[in-house]
């Protein structure tokens, strides 16, 4: 096998689910299925062993579900290399944003197309992360905005605001949308290349992994909102 090869774990109760993605993941020449998890429980200990690249994690399972799950991979700083998806059946879930506030990069409806969940995989990988924009959106204003007030900021919260620039602090704003850097990039007037730089930019200065951990932060900290 390469060593190139993208090494996936499929978290999920359901057998058949699980032998469908593996038949489209294995089916491609730069991935392979490094082992399958029936329960919680059992994805921790698979993740632990094989240490996979990504994990394809359903929310809902027993034996320790998949939240739990997410939360004690991603806090543990020996599978720092480790990204999580989370799977869920519908994307009213609110056990989606828990996970995603506890460093999941990104979620997917367990409906996705094979396309779509083979580029998803490739992209954490590289350090970005997978959001249906308009799903991930109404997902989060529904979860973190139904009291139907907009949230202040913590102290901790605002020292980390104030670290960003006008500039910075705007890109935050249009990485909410979930739009790509092509796109906030023509509304800005300025290079995707320009985008992209102060992205990472926001990403450091807020100490969050991921563009879905950025914008979750902008959910609780009050800057999106009504």
């Amino acid at each position: 096998m390469s060593s190139a090869e993208i090494s996936v774990l499929l978290a999920d109760d359901q057998a058949l689910l699980r032998a469908g993605f593996a038949m489209v993941i294995d089916s491609q020449p730069d991935m392979r299925v490094a082992a399958q998890a029936g329960t919680g429980r059992e994805a921790l200990e698979q993740v632990t062993g094989h240490r996979p690249d990504v994990v394809l994690m359903d929310i809902r399972m027993p034996k320790m579900d998949g939240l739990q799950a997410t939360k004690l991979i991603t806090s543990d700083a020996t599978l720092a290399e480790t990204r999580v998806i989370v799977l869920t059946t519908f994307d009213t879930d609110e056990y989606a944003v828990e996970a995603l506030r506890s460093g999941a990069s990104g979620f997917l409806l367990k409906d996705v197309q094979p396309e779509v969940l083979l580029d998803s995989i490739r992209t954490v990988v590289t350090g970005g992360a997978v959001i249906a924009p308009t799903t991930t959106r109404r997902l989060l204003d529904s979860t973190l905005l139904g009291e139907g007030r907009r949230r202040q900021p913590t102290v901790e919260q605002q020292a980390r605001l104030d670290l960003l620039t006008q500039r910075e602090r705007e890109i935050l704003l249009e990485m909410a949308t979930g739009d790509p850097n092509t796109e906030i990039a023509a509304r800005l007037f300025v290079s995707e290349a320009t985008v992209k730089t102060h992205v990472g930019q926001v990403l450091a200065k807020l100490a969050v992994r991921d563009r879905v951990q950025a914008v979750v932060f902008a959910y609780e900290a009050g800057l999106v909102g009504d």
